[in-house]
């Protein structure tokens, strides 16, 4: 827990410091830098509507920092239960990167898409809900053969058993 808290505010300060020294637009709302601040802190204490509308606006004008932004975006939705739309963010983020950024978006995605399996699955809809999950299990088994470091308490991995075994049930 101590390693995932620390991991956040490290890439929430190294965020921060990016920000800082970027010439992004500003707004009538006090600037992007304050919309971030918003946005981060709307997604740290869960209120997971209002991070996710204040990503979609950071979108806009996001720079070179709408990779990351997005990954945050993606994460929103997920938390939000916009399991959709997460796994769209994530997966349209995921095509474009590499290495660890790459598998970040991949976690994203395949959660998103294991949720919505899920989802499916109760809903009667057998075909769709096999795919997402095919398409999940694929996600986080990239993610946790490239990137185990990502997955520091296992939880992607456990995951990846448990859309496994329902697999194998389906």
């Amino acid at each position: 827990m101590q390693a995932i808290s620390f991991s956040k505010l490290a890439i929430a300060g190294g965020i921060v410091l990016l920000l800082g020294s970027c010439d992004a637009p500003t707004n009538g709302q006090g600037g992007f830098q304050k919309q971030y601040v918003v946005a981060r802190d709307a997604l740290e204490s869960g209120h997971y509507a209002r991070a996710s509308r204040a990503y979609g606006q950071l979108m806009q004008t996001a720079g070179p920092l709408r990779p990351r932004l997005q990954l945050e975006y993606a994460h929103s939705e997920l938390r939000a239960g916009n399991y959709a739309e997460a796994a769209r963010l994530a997966s349209d983020l995921a095509e474009n990167q590499k290495g660890q950024d790459r598998a970040a978006a991949l976690s994203v995605q395949g959660t998103a898409q294991h949720e919505l399996g899920l989802t499916m699955l109760q809903k009667g809809d057998a075909k769709s809900g096999k795919g997402l999950l095919t398409a999940a299990e694929k996600a986080l088994s990239e993610v946790v053969k490239t990137h185990p470091d990502l997955d520091p308490l296992g939880s992607l991995a456990g995951r990846r058993a448990a859309i496994q075994a329902r697999l194998k049930r389906l």
